[in-house]
Order: structure tokens, then C-alpha cells, then sequence
């Protein structure tokens, strides 16, 4: 991630383009160049690509807030992924997806903390998200996708907590009655933010799945927020050749 200013941008109705890296659809697939500088603590070059094949696109969004100023949109839940990156033993094929999330506020303007959780299953993927929302309400939703990009909300079994990441963020996500998720990768823990590979059990079926676990509270605090300027690169000045 790096933080460019307005001249490194380009887009087209099939391209966004960011200083060198780049994103495109071909009809059928996201094609993601990449070619940056990672920042803090391990400065190095990232080139490569990444390719996101979806079994089929989606029509469902989410709005996380009754104003809808808050939307999760899963463009593509269910996508096989290929990744090639100029690194030894960076390249790797698997289950994937492509979602992202639109506002016209800041997020921890309307949440404390919320927790989601994608998981290939047998005959799909289920999505769980979890939101608690500033003044006590929550937003509560689980959906059950099918290859051919139908959805159905469906009811998702109890919260359960697993336990705290690295910077003491609690853990939670949803599993049936006496089975108690587990983390089986740590791959991101950061003081407000941790994602994971966690396994669960959902309606009957075990699942292993990627869940993440966001604090706004901590997000938004004056000693956490300077942090993001030490992690991620800025490059104010950029000019296409």
C-alpha cells in the first residue's frame, strides 16, 4: 500500500491505474500489476502479478448502517487466484474473492468494532459480518453464496471468542454450539487491525477461512493513527512517462 497524490492516477471504464501498478478487467478476470516499495520494517521491491478468476459475479450489497452510508459489496465471493510475484517461493494458486467496502463517512465516525469472516465450503462460500455501530446498535448478517453468484441470507450459529491477537484485540467469530474456532495463521497483527486464517464449524460443516478483527476505537486514536505514516510509503509526486 502506498499513498500517492493526484497526478499518479489514471482510470478508465476497464483500468484504475496508481503510479506504476495497475488494475484491469479483460472480461473475465482482474489482472493486478503490481511494481512498488514496500515501507517499515522491510524495504524491498514487489513486482508481480495477480490474477483473480471469478466463478461468477454478484448483485448483493450490504448496507452496515440505516443510512446506507456504509456499504459491503462481495463483487466476486467465490474466484480461483493465481499469484506471481518476482520473489522466491512467492507464486501459489488458490480460493479467493473480491469484495470492498464503500462510505461516505469516516468508518470510526459510525463503529467501534466489527468482525467478518469468508470460508470455502462444499457447495459455495459463507460470509459472515459482525458490526458493532457507535450507540450501542449492531448489524448482524450472514450469507451463504453459490458458484453461479445467487446469494441467500441465512442465520449464522453464536459469537464465539477464541481469544486475543498479538496487540490484544479480542477474537471472535460465529461456530456451532461446542466447537471453538481456532487460528491456524496469523497474517496480519497490527494495535487495531488483525487478519487470520481461522478454522470454525458452521452448520455442521468444519471450514477454514479468512477472518478479520478491526477496533475503531484504537483506529482512532491520536498516539495509533501517526502510525500509519511509518507503515505506509508516500509518494506525493508521480508523473506517467
Amino acid at each position: 500500500m502506498t499513498d500517492r497524490g493526484r497526478g499518479a492516477l489514471r482510470r478508465s471504464r476497464d483500468c484504475l491505474t496508481i503510479g506504476p501498478s495497475s488494475m484491469r478487467w479483460d472480461g473475465a478476470r482482474l489482472i493486478i500489476d503490481l511494481n512498488e516499495i514496500s515501507g517499515l520494517p522491510r524495504v524491498a521491491r514487489l513486482r508481480g502479478r495477480v490474477t483473480v478468476t471469478p466463478s461468477a459475479l454478484t448483485s448483493v450489497e450490504l448496507p452496515l448502517t440505516a443510512d446506507g452510508a456504509h456499504v459491503w459489496r462481495p463483487f466476486a465471493p467465490i474466484c480461483r487466484i493465481d499469484v506471481d510475484l518476482d520473489a522466491p517461493e512467492r507464486a501459489w494458486s488458490g480460493h479467493g474473492y473480491f469484495d470492498a467496502n464503500f462510505g461516505t463517512r469516516p468508518l470510526e465516525r459510525d463503529f467501534r468494532f466489527w468482525t467478518w469472516g469468508r470460508f470455502p465450503a462444499r457447495d459455495g462460500a459463507l460470509c459472515v459480518y459482525d458490526a458493532h455501530l457507535r450507540g450501542g446498535a449492531s448489524a448482524e448478517r450472514a450469507f451463504h453464496f453459490n458458484p453461479n453468484g445467487s446469494a441467500e441470507e441465512t442465520a449464522a450459529p453464536p459469537r464465539t471468542r477464541f481469544g486475543h491477537s498479538g496487540w490484544r484485540l479480542p477474537l471472535e467469530m460465529r461456530a456451532d454450539a461446542g466447537h471453538a474456532p481456532r487460528i491456524v495463521t496469523s497474517m496480519l497483527d497490527a494495535p487495531f487491525y488483525a487478519r487470520s486464517v481461522v478454522e470454525t464449524r458452521l452448520g455442521g460443516e468444519t471450514v477454514t477461512g479468512m477472518h478479520e478483527a478491526l477496533d475503531l476505537d484504537r483506529y482512532a486514536s491520536a498516539l495509533i493513527k501517526p502510525m500509519l505514516a511509518m507503515r505506509v510509503p508516500r509518494r506525493k509526486r508521480w508523473r506517467f512517462g
